[in-house]
């Protein structure tokens, strides 16, 4: 299985890249043991359609199209339901048992995720109440699927 974190707009260079890819790095790692082949991250540029419903249409394609048959799409929103990372893990370990291809986190553009692709999600999720820059949902989304990972392997970074 792939555990996929899909994103509208590009990750620029600096401290902000550096941690994403500290945490991808690590839940690669660390999931090995657990039969996850990857973790990957993918980035496309923001839609320059002139109104907000167009760049949203193009850029739910974009996303779709990154999707295996038999994936479960999460889509990341800010009218999502709150997740523990423990329900993350628990979607991982039942994903892997059930054979799932892959699990993917889409992170829409700054006017958020077009219809089609709330409509095709699976689950709708959010990192609580406030507004987070789509950089940092990046990163949060990178450490949750590697705390998920260690929560699993019985290793001592998630505490209750």
């Amino acid at each position: 299985m792939r555990l996929k974190i899909l994103s509208i707009g590009k990750m620029k260079k600096g401290p902000e890249g550096e941690l994403l890819e500290r945490y991808v790095g690590r839940a690669n790692k660390a999931g090995r043991q657990l039969g996850i082949q990857e973790i990957a991250v993918g980035a496309w540029a923001e839609s320059r359609a002139g109104t907000a419903v167009q760049r949203k249409t193009e850029e739910a394609v974009q996303l779709l199209g990154n999707l295996r048959p038999g994936a479960v799409l999460i889509a990341l929103d800010e009218n999502g339901s709150d997740i523990t990372s423990e329900a993350i893990a628990r979607l991982i370990e039942t994903s892997l048992a059930d054979g799932v291809p892959e699990i993917c986190l889409a992170i829409g553009g700054p006017d958020g995720h077009g219809g089609e692709l709330l409509e095709r999600a699976d689950m709708t999720w959010r990192f609580g109440r406030a507004t987070w820059p789509h950089q940092l949902v990046r990163i949060m989304a990178a450490e949750q699927l590697y705390r998920a990972i260690t929560i699993l392997c019985g290793h001592p970074y998630h505490r209750e």
